[in-house]
């Protein structure tokens, strides 16, 4: 049993990811830390092999370098923190070592989205992409847009497409890529309807996260292709 200690586990996302953790035949919750529950990530992380954070931009990182410095792997869905400081992160001695995995989407229909999008920034001129969230999302652009620009930037050798950011209610999280050439153009956009959609890639981080060669690494990506 992967034993598993949820951070932010009061918000939307974390008590989703507490539903997923209980009902995975391979995992116990042993944790949930979150200041709505009198709890902080201190207080779980000594029977955590596992920490999934969907906390808050500024509190991600700090949480996620305690997590090293414990031993405690981390799976990260927060975005919107500069893990840079991760590369140089290191466990406290005597501690066994441990993974960081930044994931920008967890569903794998937006992981095949950003893969088709960078194959397509190959051959195609130009591309914009417009992103939609739910109106309490913190950070703009996405980590998720911001992630596909980059991949599909390093794919074309140019610069990286604009991003549009649209924050409303009764939105979960769509992203969609235009991509224009000459007397064409090629959308390819995934929906998110609910947050369910997000717990299989959740659920493969936990399990795989152990065994990544390297540290830290970001895009879910990298454990499905």
């Amino acid at each position: 049993m992967i034993r598993v200690a949820v951070a932010g586990a009061a918000g939307r996302m974390g008590q989703t990811v507490c539903e997923a953790v209980q009902g995975a035949e391979d995992m116990e919750l042993v944790g949930r830390a979150d200041p709505l529950l009198g709890s902080t990530l201190e207080d779980v992380l000594s029977d955590a092999e596992v920490v999934v954070d969907f906390t808050r931009p500024d509190t991600a990182l700090g949480n996620a370098l305690a997590c090293v410095r414990a031993g405690v792997h981390v799976v990260i869905g927060t975005t919107g923190f500069d893990p840079a400081p991760l590369r140089q992160a290191r466990p406290a001695e005597g501690r066994p070592r441990a993974n960081v995995l930044i994931a920008p989407n967890f569903a794998i229909g937006a992981v095949l989205m950003m893969r088709f999008a960078e194959q397509a920034a190959r051959y195609m001129q130009k591309a914009e992409i417009v992103e939609l969230h739910h109106d309490g999302k913190l950070d703009a652009p996405s980590g998720t847009a911001a992630r596909t620009a980059q991949l599909m930037a390093a794919a074309s050798g140019g610069p990286p497409p604009p991003i549009h950011s649209v924050r409303l209610p009764g939105l979960v999280a769509h992203q969609e890529v235009i991509l224009g050439d000459l007397g064409q153009t090629l959308t390819i956009r995934h929906d998110t309807v609910s947050r369910e959609s997000f717990m299989p890639g959740v659920l493969l981080a936990v399990r795989r996260v152990g065994s990544l060669e390297e540290s830290p690494v970001v895009g879910l990506e990298h454990l499905l292709f």
